[in-house]
């Protein structure tokens, strides 16, 4: 290591005894609360800031990355060789990073959520492949023990996760379970002894299993409930020292190909009744938290990748020249910069915000974590192919990190709940509580005379929201014009939501167009009011002196007006489409297996 590289310091500790949770039974939702009309501004306003401590403390863990990075970190070269090396590797943990957000009192640096977002962001704008490794053991891993474990087990295992003595890694896709979880097939029996559990199942696709000591399993456990046998899905803690765990070959992936990715066989092993994680039944809840916090990892880390291609393929831009003139010049060159930095800025300001709900406790992120997600895996993966596109030939050849760009970003559409499915689970979710409004609404209307209470109550609430649409207090006067029209489309959203649900009910289950559409419109007000958020803040930082953040005003204002014009498509699209089109073309290419009619030439 060169002289300048120091371990990281200590960061500022997250603000609670205990870990936060989502809790999505009983914390309240921003985005939950579009989904009835609703704008809940002190969930969103003011805009996070750091702390004085966060600050410094974020400044020396950068500047100590950035210092390893340049000598340890060659990202073509890990692409190339498909693995890290050990020296870098051993320097990694030298200095700490194995540990940033593991409590202090376990060893690690006990980091802010907003902290370990931003530390990710600038290992996955370095190396993409080393943000899974640093992701997998630390975002998902070992994460199950510091959200759920006991004190014995934070004691037994989460001080050699700091070190990087135990590498950890979280085992949930089978080769029949994958966003279906609930289909899992890995068991575990209890003894005849209730000692130890008897493990037995295949996981795939997992990061770090090469390097793992410790795996974080899922697998149905035998119970009964209520005296009827049930399998139920439970969480365990697996050491690979321990007999029966077995790795299988080594992944050839299109991306991040440094990141070793394998198969991990449990046969018979062994866990005892102590290495359980939580209750029997928990493990999906306890899936499911994990998987909130650590989508916001994957979404700094596409953020900062963004940045990194981009600022590559605007220098290009800015010295290459064709017809007389750099090409940087040129509208449609300016364009693709443009979008995709009023991109960057609202995807840096909805992480940013959702890092702090983490860290204030008492909210539920659970949606606004896979919203994050979603925006910027996808802002990621197209910065990657506009970047090439602007570098033209050259873009096309190893020589330069645009290609490998493209490859490592696409993985991030998939990782941590395809993005498929989390837009399923960001409209189902939102759509629970007006259903259940509905819902009481029907049974009140069965026998009137005795449930007008309820009838009186929701038509109150009907006609407040018919009449009153909801209105921004805290933006900037300066931003009205772009408050107001989130705000149209908020009340269009609740209405809209309203209306899907009297025309489908429970079939809306299965209509996934809908729920697309919804969602799309759902997570653009969130990322739009995340925006909004952010630059109210940055103005009044200003002294409401619009000059001296021109540039964050135009972005956010551009970025506003797009989200807005999405999100009045998708909701209008509920009533105007081509869904039964749609479906009879796909239908007819799956009982064909042939994509569309045959080529004229063909006929």
């Amino acid at each position: 290591m060169s002289a300048t590289t120091q371990p990281v310091p200590a960061t500022a500790s997250a603000p609670a005894d205990a870990p936060h949770l989502a809790n999505p039974d009983e914390n309240p939702s921003f985005i939950k609360g579009l989904f009835l009309g609703e704008i809940r501004e002190r969930l969103v306003f003011p805009f996070p800031a750091m702390s004085a401590e966060e600050r410094e403390s974020l400044a020396m863990v950068l500047d100590s990355f950035r210092s390893f990075a340049a000598e340890h970190v060659d990202p073509a070269r890990n692409d190339r060789e498909g693995r890290f090396p050990e020296s870098m590797r051993e320097a990694f943990h030298a200095l700490g990073f194995m540990g940033v957000n593991i409590p202090e009192a376990y060893g690690g640096f006990g980091a802010s959520t907003k902290v370990f977002t931003r530390v990710f962001g600038e290992i996955g704008g370095t190396d993409p492949a080393l943000a899974v490794y640093f992701g997998a053991h630390q975002s998902i891993g070992c994460k199950g023990i510091i959200l759920f474990g006991t004190e014995a087990q934070k004691q037994r295992w989460l001080p050699r996760c700091a070190t990087g003595e135990l590498v950890a890694a979280f085992c949930l896709t089978e080769p029949g379970s994958g966003s279906d979880a609930q289909a899992m097939a890995a068991r575990a029996v209890l003894s005849d002894d209730g000692t130890h559990y008897v493990l037995n199942g295949t996981k795939i696709w997992i990061s770090n299993a090469g390097y793992a000591g410790l795996f974080t399993v899922f697998a149905k456990v035998p119970d009964v409930v209520d005296g009827k046998k049930k399998d139920r899905v439970t969480a365990f803690v697996v050491e690979a020292a321990g007999g029966g765990v077995r790795l299988g070959k080594l992944e050839e992936k299109m991306g991040i190909k440094a990141s070793d990715t394998r198969a991990v066989f449990f046969e018979n092993v062994r866990v005892p009744v102590e290495n359980r994680l939580g209750e029997v039944g928990q493990g999906f809840r306890i899936a499911l938290e994990v998987l909130n916090s650590g989508r916001l990892g994957l979404s700094a880390g596409s953020a900062r990748g963004t940045r990194r291609i981009m600022n590559e393929a605007i220098a290009y831009a800015a010295q290459r020249e064709q017809f007389g003139r750099p090409i940087a010049s040129f509208e449609m060159i300016r364009r693709k910069i443009a979008l995709l930095a009023a991109d960057c800025y609202a995807a840096e300001a909805a992480v940013m915000l959702t890092a702090s709900m983490v860290d204030q406790g008492g909210i539920d992120y659970s949606l606004e974590t896979a919203t994050c997600k979603v925006f910027a895996s996808e802002m990621g993966y197209r910065a990657t192919h506009e970047a090439l596109q602007i570098a033209g030939g050259i873009g096309y050849s190893k020589e330069f990190p645009y290609e490998q760009a493209v490859r490592d970003s696409r993985i991030m559409l998939i990782f941590e709940g395809t993005n498929e499915i989390l837009r399923a689970l960001v409209a189902l979710m939102g759509l629970q509580q007006p259903g259940e409004r509905l819902r009481e609404l029907g049974k009140a209307l069965q026998d009137p005379i005795h449930r007008l209470g309820a009838i009186g109550s929701y038509l109150a609430g009907r006609a407040r929201s018919t009449l009153d649409r909801p209105d921004f207090t805290k933006v900037h006067q300066a931003l009205e014009d772009e408050a107001e029209l989130v705000a149209d489309q908020v009340y269009d959203l609740g209405r809209a939501v309203e209306r899907s649900l009297r025309r489908h009910g429970k079939k809306i289950m299965e209509r996934q167009y809908v729920q697309e559409r919804l969602a799309n419109a759902a997570m653009d007000l969130f990322l739009a009011t995340a925006t909004l958020s952010r630059a109210t803040s940055e103005l009044e930082a200003a002294g409401g002196d619009e000059a001296k953040v021109q540039n964050e005003l135009d972005c956010a204002r551009v970025f506003v007006h797009a989200a807005y014009r999405r999100a009045r498509r998708n909701l209008r699209a509920l009533r105007n489409n081509q869904d039964k089109r749609i479906d009879a073309i796909a239908q007819r290419a799956v009982e064909r297996k042939d994509l569309a009619p045959e080529s004229p030439t063909d006929r």
